[in-house]
């Protein structure tokens, strides 16, 4: 991915934070920065998906309202052959809306959750 040098103005409040993170982090902040806008995209985009540290390391995409990585619900779909109706049985406490959510994302961002995926099964 290319990386094209832009300027933009940011007010305090949304440039105070991103410097924030980026000293706790000991990142720079183009990088922080850009991970955040990502993120801003990513959300808006896919409404009902919100990003979280991981355990691990690094950020993930989550289904809102729960503690699940939308990978392991699209993992447990695709295990179940791709069938809506047993998803919802395995997820009974979402909603479709949240469900829906975590597919999308997928669609979206497949590359992402494969990749998700292929370190959960090492």
């Amino acid at each position: 991915m290319a990386a094209v040098p832009k300027t933009i103005r940011m007010p305090d409040e949304v440039r105070l934070p991103i410097e924030e993170e980026a000293h706790l982090a000991r990142r720079d902040f183009s990088s922080v920065a850009n991970e955040m806008l990502l993120e801003g995209i990513k959300m808006r985009r896919i409404p009902g998906i919100v990003f979280a540290d991981s355990p691990s390391g690094g950020r993930v995409a989550r289904v809102a309202g729960t503690g699940l990585e939308v990978f392991e619900v699209v993992q447990a779909y695709w295990s179940m052959e791709n069938s809506w109706t047993r998803l919802k049985e395995a997820f009974h406490w979402l909603s479709d809306t949240q469900l829906r959510a975590a597919l999308a994302y997928t669609e979206a961002y497949p590359d992402e959750i494969e990749e998700r995926i292929r370190r959960d099964e090492q």
